[in-house]
Parts: C-alpha cells; sequence; structure tokens
C-alpha cells in the first residue's frame, strides 16, 4: 500500500514589508492626529497648560516683581514675560513622557507592534501632538499677559517667528522626557526625574532676573544654559535686542537634544515594546 504525503509547503520568498521615509512619515502623521484627538475629546489634560502660565506670571510680577524692579512692575513684566514663555513650554514638555509612560500599560505599545507601520511612528507622532499643548499653553499666556500690559516692540513677523522658534524648542526638548517615559516604570517616576532635571535649568537662568546679578560661577553657567539663551532670543524678537548668537546658541541645544535623545528614546521604545 502506498503511503499519501502532503505536498510540501513552498517557502515563502516574499520581501519583508519595507516602510520607506515617507511612509513613516504618514504612519506618524496619523498618529499625530489620534494623540490630538484624545486633547480634543477630553480637555482636562490641557488644564495644567492653562493655569501654570497663569500662576506663574500673576505670582512673579505681582508679588515679587516690586522688590525685583524696585517697584516698576510694568518694566519687569516687559522682561518676564518672553522668560516665563519659555519656562512654561519646557515645563509643560514633561506631559508627554507621563503620558506615553502611562499609555504602555494599557497594551497599545503591543497593538502598534502588530500593524504594518513604521517603529518610530508612535512617539514621532506622539511628538506632532503634543504642539496642542505648547500652543494652548503659549495662547494662554499671550492673553494674560497682554490683559496686564505687556506689548510688542518689535513687528508681527518677529513675534510669530519667536512663538515658532519657541515651540521648537518645546518639541526638541520634549525627547528628553519621551527617553525618560519609555525608560522608567510609573508615570510618578517620570514626573519626578523630568522636575528634578528642569528646575535647575529654569531656576539658574536668567528668566527671572539679569545675570549680571549672579555670582560669577552661576552667570558663566547661565550664558550657556539652554532656557537663558532661548529666553534672550525671544526678548530680542519680542522686546527688541540682539538675537543672532542667542538664536545660535538655542539651536545648537536643540539639535544636540534632538542628536542625544531621540535615538535613545527609540532604542528604549523597542525594549519596551518587545
Amino acid at each position: 500500500m502506498s503511503t499519501l504525503t502532503a505536498p510540501a509547503t513552498p517557502q515563502s520568498n516574499a520581501p519583508a514589508l519595507r516602510i520607506t521615509p515617507a511612509k513613516a512619515a504618514r504612519h506618524s502623521l496619523a498618529l499625530a492626529g489620534r494623540g490630538v484627538t484624545k486633547f480634543i475629546k477630553s480637555p482636562a489634560r490641557l488644564v495644567d497648560v492653562v493655569l501654570t502660565p497663569i500662576v506663574f506670571l500673576l505670582m512673579f510680577v505681582y508679588l515679587f516683581g516690586g522688590a525685583i524692579a524696585g517697584g516698576d512692575t510694568d518694566a519687569y513684566l516687559q522682561m518676564i514675560t518672553p522668560g516665563i514663555m519659555v519656562m512654561t513650554v519646557f515645563q509643560a514638555s514633561i506631559g508627554i513622557g507621563v503620558s506615553l509612560n502611562a499609555d504602555s500599560s494599557t497594551g497599545i505599545f503591543d497593538r502598534f507592534r502588530s500593524m504594518p507601520i513604521a517603529r518610530s511612528a508612535p512617539l514621532i507622532g506622539a511628538v506632532i501632538a503634543d504642539v496642542v499643548r505648547y500652543v494652548v499653553c503659549l495662547a494662554t499666556l499671550v492673553a494674560l499677559a497682554l490683559v496686564m500690559g505687556y506689548r510688542v516692540d518689535t513687528n508681527p513677523a518677529a513675534a510669530l517667528g519667536a512663538l515658532a522658534v519657541l515651540i521648537a524648542f518645546a518639541v526638541s526638548f520634549s525627547w528628553m522626557s519621551v527617553y525618560v517615559g519609555m525608560l522608567v516604570k510609573t508615570p510618578g517616576s517620570v514626573q519626578g526625574l523630568m522636575t528634578v532635571l528642569v528646575l535647575p535649568l529654569t531656576f539658574a537662568s536668567n528668566v527671572f532676573v539679569p545675570d549680571t546679578t549672579m555670582p560669577g560661577w552661576l552667570q558663566v553657567w547661565s550664558d550657556v544654559n539652554p532656557v537663558s539663551l532661548m529666553s534672550d532670543t525671544m526678548r530680542g524678537l519680542l522686546n527688541g535686542g540682539e538675537v543672532a548668537g542667542p538664536l545660535l546658541g538655542s539651536l545648537a541645544w536643540m539639535v544636540g537634544v534632538i542628536a542625544v535623545f531621540a535615538p535613545l528614546a527609540m532604542r528604549a521604545y523597542r525594549k519596551r515594546a518587545a
């Protein structure tokens, strides 16, 4: 009796799915749309970026401004508003790491891994969507500052350029938060670690006082601090003054932070989603 044998299954020679840069960009934008939808459906996610600039601007101008500026709160408002804009978006960038860390416990990363999308798309999409937070933060702060008496001394083009550069600054430094969010276990840990990092950068800067009033060693750090450089850039674009030097320093920091932390964040994400 002959034995029937099943025909051997031919080995598939189909090429592996290749994700081109154009496809990766489309995937990232699609996931960015998902993130924006989350903000629209849950406006409570934006409460912190609405309240933080209000609290800081009112507190520093009316509580500390008189003592720091010798009673001239109007002059202090002109000086501190660009710095507060930098500080608040810098702090707002912490939120993306907290959000991604929370998402990692819901199984959404497993779903992304099973989809034919670029591995980088979930993180890049989240970073793009977070621009909504920075826009809301800046809109709130600018509206309040104008009501309090702040005035732009340059021109609309310079003012729009200042806002664009500042959003790019926040997006760049958000990669630090993304990396920490992919590295630690809980959202609370992300918040704590990023706060420890952000506060020294913010308060050891010229956001609140001119660096000429600082001790020599602190002034040296303030001169190269990315928050100080961006604050000077904003003051130059909004109030008038030097722009080129501080802007070049800010751009150098932005490029360096992305070059270091974006690859680290991608690697940590792959390990977490594995």
